[in-house]
């Protein structure tokens, strides 16, 4: 694919938000690059229609390359998995700031950045988990302070979090999910950063993408019950438990210690937080041009593909 100047380019393009939000810019008609270590499996998930760069977001070089030919940076990187978790500061801190630099380098202004729904540094701490939001909280200092055309966008869980509990008719959850938290579908996401990449009026704006409503686990089992029709129950599991298992396990996958210390998170969002769910997602509505996904539609579309 020859470079063209209106190109975007979007760091964590093969992730979960991240495939949407390409998707989302080729519907649209936009020209989007990626950078993946693996070409031939990013083809697979995104098709032929978006330009591939084989490389690492680690490494300098590759950052300077992919950015040629530029005008809008869209930044979704996440190192939330098994495989990559030892280079979450990496990917997530040095990389950024990396591809900030070489920015400013190729004279590139448009910079979105998804980072988590709100980072309270205060309640990290007081929570003992400081590292679950420090990268982002200090990504997002640099950015506010740039001189970019910037947007930041809050990404709440995606519906995927009350589904992937789900088992032989069960939600079991560590610690029970017992406060409210907002979701999105990741499809919303998805279209929601594309409109905001092809805007150029929201320069300094923090929107946090939610859906219309805030849940509690029981409240989301209860619900895809009465749709689904499956009488799915709501078990808690002792949170001290995943702690145990998670540090004793530290050495061999870190990953489960960092899921710990997400369900830690989850398991005490602030109910200020979740009440406010509907001013925000009545914002968006407002700003944006789409129709929301709701936790029916996506429980009845995975009923048809018999995912439930």
């Amino acid at each position: 694919m020859e470079n063209k100047r209106d190109q975007i380019i979007v760091y964590g393009g093969t992730g979960y938000y991240g495939r949407e939000v390409v998707r989302g810019l080729v519907k649209k008609g936009v020209s989007v690059r990626v950078l993946s270590r693996d070409s031939g499996k990013a083809h697979q998930i995104l098709g032929e229609d978006v330009e591939i760069i084989q490389g690492d977001v680690i490494n300098n070089q590759t950052i300077v390359d992919s950015l040629s030919n530029v005008t809008a940076i869209i930044i979704c990187l996440s190192a939330m998995s098994n495989k990559l978790i030892r280079k979450m500061k990496q990917i997530e801190r040095d990389a950024v700031l990396a591809i900030m630099e070489e920015a400013k380098n190729q004279n590139i202004s448009r910079l979105i950045y998804m980072s988590g729904y709100e980072m309270r540094a205060q309640l990290l701490h007081e929570l003992n988990i400081p590292e679950f939001g420090e990268i982002k909280i200090e990504i997002e200092s640099v950015i506010t302070k740039s001189d970019f055309n910037w947007t930041i966008l809050g990404d709440a869980p995606a519906f995927e979090i009350f589904f992937a509990f789900i088992r032989n008719g069960k939600m079991a959850v560590p610690g029970g999910g017992l406060n409210a938290i907002p979701c999105i579908s990741a499809e919303d996401v998805g279209e929601i950063t594309a409109q905001v990449a092809l805007r150029d009026d929201l320069n300094g704006y923090r929107l946090k993408l939610t859906g219309p409503e805030a849940f509690t686990f029981p409240e989301a089992a209860k619900r895809i019950s009465s749709i689904s029709g499956k009488n799915i129950k709501h078990a808690a599991i002792p949170l001290i438990v995943v702690n145990i298992i998670s540090f004793l396990l530290i050495p061999f996958t870190p990953f489960l210690r960092f899921l710990y210390k997400s369900l830690k998170m989850l398991n005490n969002f602030p109910p200020d937080l979740a009440e406010s769910v509907p001013d925000e997602h009545e914002k968006l509505r407002k700003l944006f041009d789409y129709v929301p996904v709701s936790l029916e539609s996506e429980t009845i579309r995975r009923m048809e593909r018999e995912l439930l």
